[in-house]
């Protein structure tokens, strides 16, 4: 079997791409893509940005958490990542008396550095092109899913054997391609430093996915591996990891036109889809989140605003249900803006002509949009009841969410299990019980279930859960009584009568929390999944063929595979960009601009007194610009979304020069589709990140550990 590259019948040849647009695999870097990065400044070679058998980029980059990135900085593996990427493992430190959300975290050796039981690091190991393994044996639609994923199941046991690694294998191009991935998963990262919120966080939810910015965006964290190197649990007798490679900072500066180059995960893409899911987009699964994590949002802010405990409790719940939820703003807004649906319409217009000028091109790809249309027939009546159930349903309250997780012993009291059995799983489900409850504040949980089954009875007429619909119909879709009268006698709200109830399981049919939660979960899997499971049936296939026959009829075109949470490599310019009518945006912001926006005691806009202090003296030392400037935050023209949160800004030598966050608002359409003129990512400078380590932090320290390229 092959490794590293891919199936030429499914890999076009690099002719003429643009420079930023692409996420692309940067272990099969060859031809044009490389002369144009090299062109653009780039002065490595393929082989010093990744290579399996020596020390490469790619062995400083990881995949943080369940979605981020992060990036070895030294030779004692030192890891960087966004704030908001490692934000909920710094909550869980933080109390009223320690609070290291608002204050900032800060340590001054190894010995003071915080473990954070749950998080890893996954290093990329191993690549290989599974394709024919995985669709051996496929014959026909129906049965396509189930004979790929057991052969999945089987290639992964197969080649785990007894190692300890992590092995995935992940579809590419529709479905049309199958890579497998094998990675070193690191279980001991502790908790470095943390800026304070008036730096992590400034400007929150009103600033977010917008430029310019101001944010230093930043956490760092540690690596720890065991004696011998290899990855382990945490353990006091473990040690930092020697990096296989770091990124060296290098703080002279970013320019117009500068070369950059970012690596890392980003999550998902859909940019060779149909108008239909463009159309579902803009006027259904948007619309859904917004109404929901709106109605969420308000309560949220409501108790967090009252209360200095429960802005720590929820601090990084808020954070991300914001996060996507202003996404959703912005690309309804720009799909609609920037024309998504009827350029997507073009490209099939210009498909079906290309199809209908050969015979044996019609004989392939004749019918696919009658597939495609039937399964959005069915599709159009789900999505919507589909979202509102996840968001307003099971993902809901937080005491309906956690509830979840009783199914199974449920499921064993039922069947009447073994009490030894039963017990093994209670005793697991007691750590889970004191960590929700850590971070649980049942009057918030209380408003937040009554305004989303409110929000949910109100805004679906088909797919309503029967019991929502009867408590609805019976209140006026008022659920103030019943979830006060659930949250009165229900177990999962309250903590000391869970854990006596796991001294000692019974059924949980009768408590009100879990029959709702059953109600709303047999819905979606009995009712409404199974309707979307028939849409797949019919229009998969075409799909898939659509993907092929674009690829076939555009040959000019270098079709990237869409993101999917596995290695990328995007690589642009710095430049500014014209966002709208008599709207031009420099390439960089400065603390001036910081200071400008600060409001006294706002949660979004307030500044620590120290940063303040060091701003007004305009005490930046060597990190000043030569006009005695302080730069925050840049952009470039690169193409990054989702999981690339924490990715390295790396100049042409390798260095880091930022570290990129976000994208921006013009461009709240370009998982769709790319938007060329607009399209820009936004990086902290890396200058910034010294700054605030050495000045605000002062964690000489860390500092000393570092390469800095002056």
């Amino acid at each position: 079997m092959k490794k590293l590259f891919l199936s030429i019948a499914l890999i076009i040849s690099v002719l003429c791409a643009k420079a930023d647009e692409g996420m692309w695999l940067p272990y099969n870097l060859s031809g044009q893509s490389l002369q144009e990065m090299q062109q653009l400044g780039c002065k490595l070679t393929a082989e010093q940005i990744f290579d399996l058998n020596q020390p490469s980029l790619k062995d400083a980059i990881v995949q943080f958490g369940g979605g981020c990135t992060g990036e070895l900085i030294s030779p004692e593996g030192l890891l960087l990542t966004n704030h908001h990427c490692g934000l909920s493992y710094v909550q869980k430190h933080a109390t009223v008396e320690h609070d290291y959300l608002t204050d900032g975290f800060w340590a001054y050796s190894k010995a003071e550095e915080l473990p954070n039981p749950g998080l890893t690091v996954s290093f990329l190991a191993n690549v290989e092109d599974v394709t024919d393994l995985v669709l051996e044996g496929v014959t026909d639609e129906e049965t396509r899913s189930e004979v790929i994923d057991a052969n999945i199941e089987k290639i992964i046991k197969e080649r785990m054997g007894e190692r300890d690694v992590t092995i995935e294998i992940v579809p590419f191009y529709s479905g049309n391609q199958y890579i497998m991935f094998e990675y070193d998963v690191y279980r001991d990262v502790r908790l470095v430093c943390c800026p304070p919120w008036g730096i992590g966080k400034y400007g929150a939810d009103t600033d977010n996915w917008t430029w310019p910015r101001h944010k230093g965006d930043f956490n760092i964290f540690r690596v720890y591996t065991d004696r011998d190197g290899k990855p382990a649990k945490y353990s006091e007798n473990n040690i930092p990891m020697q990096s296989k490679h770091y990124l060296p900072i290098n703080i002279k500066g970013v320019k117009q036109g500068d070369y950059a180059m970012i690596m890392g995960y980003p999550g998902s893409t859909d940019r060779y889809s149909t108008s239909y899911t463009v159309k579902n987009l803009i006027e259904s699964d948007c619309p859904a989140i917004i109404n929901c994590r709106t109605t969420k949002l308000n309560e949220y802010r409501k108790h967090m605003d009252a209360d200095q405990e429960v802005f720590i409790k929820y601090a990084s719940k808020q954070a991300g249900v914001s996060n996507y939820w202003k996404y959703a703003i912005g690309q309804q807004k720009q799909l609609v803006r920037n024309h998504v649906y009827d350029r997507r319409l073009e490209q099939e217009e210009d498909f079906r002509q290309w199809v209908f000028e050969d015979p044996s091109r019609q004989m392939v790809y004749g019918d696919i949009f009658d597939q495609i249309q039937e399964k959005w027939a069915i599709l159009d009546d789900i999505m919507m009841p589909m979202t509102y159930l996840r968001e307003a349903g099971w993902n809901g309250g937080e005491a309906v969410s956690f509830s979840r997780r009783f199914i199974r012993i449920n499921n064993m009291l039922n069947d009447k299990a073994s009490k030894e059995e039963i017990a093994k799983v209670a005793e697991g489900l007691k750590a889970q019980t004191t960590t929700f409850f850590k971070d649980y504040d049942k009057a918030l949980d209380m408003d937040v279930t009554i305004a989303l089954l409110n929000l949910l009875y109100k805004d679906i007429d088909r797919y309503v859960p029967l019991m929502i619909e009867e408590i609805g119909a019976k209140n006026n879709g008022d659920f103030t009584e019943w979830v006060t009268k659930a949250f009165d006698k229900s177990i999962f709200v309250d903590q000391a009568k869970l854990e006596k109830w796991l001294d000692k399981p019974k059924k949980l049919d009768k408590d009100p929390i879990f029959a709702l939660t059953m109600d709303i979960i047999n819905t979606y899997a009995n009712v409404v999944y199974p309707l979307y499971e028939e849409a797949g049936i019919i229009g998969n296939a075409g799909e898939r063929l659509y993907m092929k026959g674009l690829m076939e009829m555009q040959t000019e075109r270098n079709f990237y595979p869409d993101a999917n949470f596995t290695m990328r490599l995007t690589y642009g310019t710095v430049e500014p960009y014209k966002g709208a009518d008599a709207v031009n945006y420099n390439y960089y912001t400065t603390m001036d601009g910081v200071m400008a926006k600060y409001i006294p005691g706002n949660w979004e806009f307030d500044i620590p007194q120290d940063v303040r202090d060091l701003a007004e003296a305009r005490d930046y030392g060597r990190y000043a610009d030569e006009n005695g400037d302080l730069i925050v935050n840049f952009i470039t023209t690169n193409d990054i979304t989702g999981g690339n949160s924490g990715s390295p800004v790396i100049n042409g030598e390798g260095e880091l020069i930022g570290l990129a966050f976000d994208g921006n608002w013009e461009a709240m359409s370009g998982d769709i589709m790319f938007e060329q003129k607009v399209q820009r990512t936004i990086c902290m400078d890396a200058r910034y990140l010294l700054w605030c380590l050495e000045k605000v932090g002062k964690v000489n320290n860390i500092i000393n550990e570092l390469e800095i390229i002056e």
